[in-house]
């Protein structure tokens, strides 16, 4: 497995992408993307514990035993999410609010366990970090996407209430296209679906013209 940092990151944000290459993490993905604010928010949420737990298993790779890293790794995971909940109910309550069970479900965010099983415990901390940093705003990135469009097609509006779930440093995100309204499936689980299909639908009819090229 490469540890160059261009190719890690790569991997991270495109190639190996959490949602739209791995298909990890869909039940978030699905749930919590009813806006852009919110899919940020979840986002960034998971990208800290990723990160942080992939140093971590990364630092303690060589004095944990074969037949208890998994349960020390899910201890150390679900240990980083108690802080990241906890953070969240104090200081963007809003967000605490609407994310909900979300928050703490990230413990068994396959992504998170998966990176520290296959990667973290394998390679060096300045890897590991670069893997988890990327594979963190790969997710985020996705999760954005989704909601992005799923507002815009479902409300008319962009980064809805940033300001009130991510605090008033975000009020220029808030963006409204118009005032007609918009088409209520795309808000509703089966929209999830949808944007999800044209998304990896739309990446591998990318991927597939910029093969030749590489």
């Amino acid at each position: 497995m490469s540890t160059n940092a261009a190719t890690l990151v790569r991997d991270g944000l495109w190639n190996n992408n959490v949602v739209f290459a791995q298909m990890l993490a869909l039940c978030p993905t699905m749930a919590v993307t009813t806006s852009g604010a919110n899919g940020l928010g979840m986002g960034l949420a998971t990208t800290a514990v990723l990160l942080v737990s992939n140093v971590l298993v990364a630092l303690i790779r060589g004095i944990v035993s074969e037949q208890a890293r998994i349960p020390v790794f899910i201890v150390l995971i679900a240990s980083l999410v108690t802080v990241v909940d906890m953070a969240l109910n104090a200081w963007l309550h809003e967000l605490y609010k609407v994310l909900g069970l979300f928050i703490a479900l990230i413990v068994v965010n396959c992504a998170i366990l998966g990176r520290a099983e296959a990667f973290a415990s394998r390679n060096a901390v300045a890897a590991a970090f670069i893997d988890g940093l990327s594979m963190g705003i790969g997710f985020t990135l996705a999760l954005v996407v989704i909601g992005l469009i799923r507002e815009m097609l479902g409300s008319g509006t962009l980064f809805a209430q940033a300001s009130q779930l991510l605090g008033a440093n975000f009020a220029f995100l808030e963006t409204r296209l118009h005032d007609r309204g918009g088409a209520l499936l795309m808000i509703l689980p089966p929209g999830a679906f949808a944007a999800m299909g044209f998304l990896l639908a739309g990446k591998r009819v990318l991927d597939e013209r910029l093969a030749p090229a590489r």
